[in-house]
């Protein structure tokens, strides 16, 4: 007598449900352990760009290489918690960074460190940073989103919730290098370049017409 007899199952029953234990474990694995719930920094940095022509206030801040490098960099600092994990091994991304509190204390950090630098506008670059660290977090709260915890803690450090859009405008990327997570990721980027790309380029048209007006 088999086993499969034993179990009151037959070898084809057997087989299937090994078979979908297994595609389960391995859509688990795909959708979490290797996935990261944000845009990518190409889509960051798009963003980024974006808050650079908005808040840039005349045609030499919006060539400073020092503007821009204050909006793209905050708009791409919060995943900089990916570090923690090199200290003590832990997953951090997802933390206090991704939240307006951060946001606030980046602006008013760049504010301060400029001012004592003797840079002009200082509150302008304050603005700037606070804006595009600020752009991070809208991404991220439009991203799909599968690895617990989900969402952001917008609201830290007055409030723990983490908050999540019912609507979903990005996909998630991945850290592996295996096949289906680099054609994923190659969507990912693409996707993310289609909707960026063209809200920077309506932003510099705005601000050109604007100019010229």
């Amino acid at each position: 007598m088999t086993s499969s007899t034993r179990t009151g199952r037959s070898p084809r029953s057997t087989r299937c449900s090994t078979t979908s234990s297994k595609r389960k474990r391995a859509t688990s694995r795909f959708s979490s352990a290797g996935y990261s719930p944000l845009p990518s920094p190409v889509g960051h940095g798009l963003a980024g760009l974006t808050v650079h022509l908005l808040t840039a206030r005349d045609r030499t801040e919006l060539t400073s290489l020092r503007h821009v490098s204050v909006s793209v960099g905050a708009a791409l600092a919060p995943d900089l918690d990916f570090l923690l994990r090199l200290v003590d091994g832990r997953n951090h991304h997802q933390g206090a960074s991704h939240s307006i509190g951060c946001a606030l204390l980046a602006a008013a950090g760049v504010a301060l460190f400029a001012r004592l630098a003797g840079w002009p506008r200082a509150l302008g670059l304050g603005l700037a940073a606070g804006a595009g660290w600020g752009s991070h977090l809208l991404l991220d709260y439009l991203a799909v989103d599968t690895h617990p915890p989900i969402g952001i803690p917008l609201l830290w450090p007055f409030a723990g919730r983490y908050f999540k859009s019912p609507l979903t405008l990005f996909l998630d990327i991945g850290r592996t290098l295996d096949w289906h997570t680099v054609r994923h990721d190659a969507l990912a980027v693409t996707w993310e370049t289609v909707i960026m790309l063209p809200i920077l380029l309506a932003t510099w048209w705005w601000r050109r017409r604007r100019r010229e007006g």
